[in-house]
């Protein structure tokens, strides 16, 4: 059951606003990332688009509900705390808009165009953007607001994982190439005739796969973007997670214990922000707890304790120290309720089952000079659900549409019959701006909204 803390008339309309842009941005994501799932079972005809897209969605249901919340609170850690749940508790509003107004003006802009563009690098871009203009808001050093290890790790994944598409792919499609000798497999499809028997089984147990993996990545983006949400606006009902008096009981020990770790390995200085959480924090009884400010605290000490286990000069046992801590009072804060995790399905289904189809016709004719054969879309989304399950289950996102693109051009590379360049140039001119552009966007309007 929700308890609803007395809010102001602004507040929620506030809420209403910034709640339908996070379903809408979902939906979206739904159609424009979600669609790569069922690309090769529509295309070769192996399900009725109907079928594929609600088998698509029960998987990607399973996926959300199975994979945890590590990679949505990865996301989350982006964003310095004061933005997230500012501590005198006013609805973090310039920052929601900011996010999902041009995460989802981008999206629309490439869909628009039918180019397989990724709604994580237009979050993650987004949320680069906001932290950066935050620095500039309070005249910051870009260093103290940007946690710039966790940028680069996933920034890592997101441009290593399309070349392990890529080659994992196309080197599957050789090997089954080589040892499997039936024709069917090689051939595109044919009118509206169905691939048959175990090709077709096949076909679909690849979109299973893909389906499951992909709400096991993507959808805990979703779940860490409705939290966004619902923390930034009402904080005082949702920044806490239910039931976690008990943990409260212990925070004060653990900042009392983070504080030497943290200022003896801080060679930057702690922010006076900081030093103030610290404090704060070590006074911390279960009965006085102002939900809001515990959690902007915890997260400027827990970024602290990151810093540590992080800095290769710090003894192995303070890292491992640090990290405890850090681990210990994570439970405080990164939880998501049941429906949550529901809504983010709903909106990553529905959107799959209206806007699928430019997205299926480019991955099925555009991205090779042929049109796509069963073998290459199972090997692409063979290889590209191994990934996705990998990167969600440690914590990193991942880009659905970057990785069975890369594969299905990898297979493309792998047949001989070439990649459409013209095609690949707009992926990659995509690719390549849509960071600096929803960096510049995020930031100018968090900046002018702020203000």
């Amino acid at each position: 059951m929700l308890h609803f803390a007395p809010y102001s008339t602004f507040s929620i309309l506030a809420l209403i606003i910034c709640f339908a842009l996070v379903c809408v941005f979902e939906f979206v994501n739904g159609f424009h990332d979600t669609a790569n799932a069922v690309a090769t079972v529509i295309y070769t005809k192996s399900l009725k688009p109907r079928t594929a897209v609600i088998w698509s969605g029960l998987m990607n249901f399973v996926g959300v509900v199975l994979g945890g919340i590590s990679v949505a609170y990865g996301l989350v850690e982006l964003l310095p705390a004061d933005v997230l749940s500012p501590p005198n508790g006013d609805p973090a509003v310039p920052m929601l808009i900011a996010l999902f107004g041009t995460a989802l003006a981008w999206n629309l802009f490439t869909w628009w165009f039918g180019i397989p563009n990724s709604s994580s690098h237009c979050v993650i871009g987004a949320l680069i953007g906001i932290a950066i203009g935050d620095a500039l808001l309070h005249t910051r050093a870009i260093g103290n607001s940007v946690d710039w290890s966790q940028i680069w790790k996933i920034l890592r994944a997101l441009a290593i994982s399309p070349l392990l598409g890529l080659i994992g792919a196309g080197g599957l499609y050789f090997i089954i190439k080589h040892l499997v000798h039936d024709p069917e497999l090689y051939q595109p499809p044919q009118g509206d005739k169905p691939t048959r028997g175990w090709v077709r089984g096949l076909l679909i147990l690849t979109c299973t796969g893909v389906s499951f993996s992909h709400g096991s990545n993507d959808g805990q983006k979703s779940i860490g973007l409705i939290m966004l949400t619902i923390i930034g606006i009402l904080p005082a009902t949702f920044a806490l997670a239910p039931n976690s008096k008990p943990q409260i009981s212990h925070i004060a020990q653990y900042a009392t214990d983070a504080v030497p770790l943290i200022t003896q390995y801080d060679h930057d200085g702690l922010r006076e922000e900081a030093i103030a959480s610290v404090n704060r924090l070590a006074q911390t009884t279960p009965d006085a707890v102002v939900p809001s400010q515990l959690r902007a605290d915890l997260y400027e000490v827990v970024a602290g304790l990151k810093a540590v286990s992080l800095n290769t000069q710090a003894s192995a046992h303070d890292r491992a120290s640090a990290k405890t801590l850090s681990n210990q009072m994570r439970p405080v804060v990164e939880y998501a309720p049941w429906w949550v995790r529901l809504l983010s399905a709903l909106c990553l289904g529905i959107g799959t089952m209206i806007g699928y189809k430019r997205i299926v016709h480019t991955l099925g004719e555009k991205i090779g000079n042929t049109h796509l054969t069963p073998a290459q879309g199972a090997s692409a989304e063979l290889v590209g659900a191994g990934l996705i399950a990998t990167a969600g289950y440690t914590g990193l996102p991942v880009s659905t549409t970057h990785i069975i693109t890369a594969g299905i051009a990898g297979t493309m590379l792998g047949s001989g019959s070439g990649i459409n360049r013209g095609m690949l140039v707009k992926i990659a001119l995509a690719w390549v701006f849509t960071l600096p552009v929803t960096i510049t966007i995020a930031a100018s309007l968090f900046y002018v909204l702020s203000w």
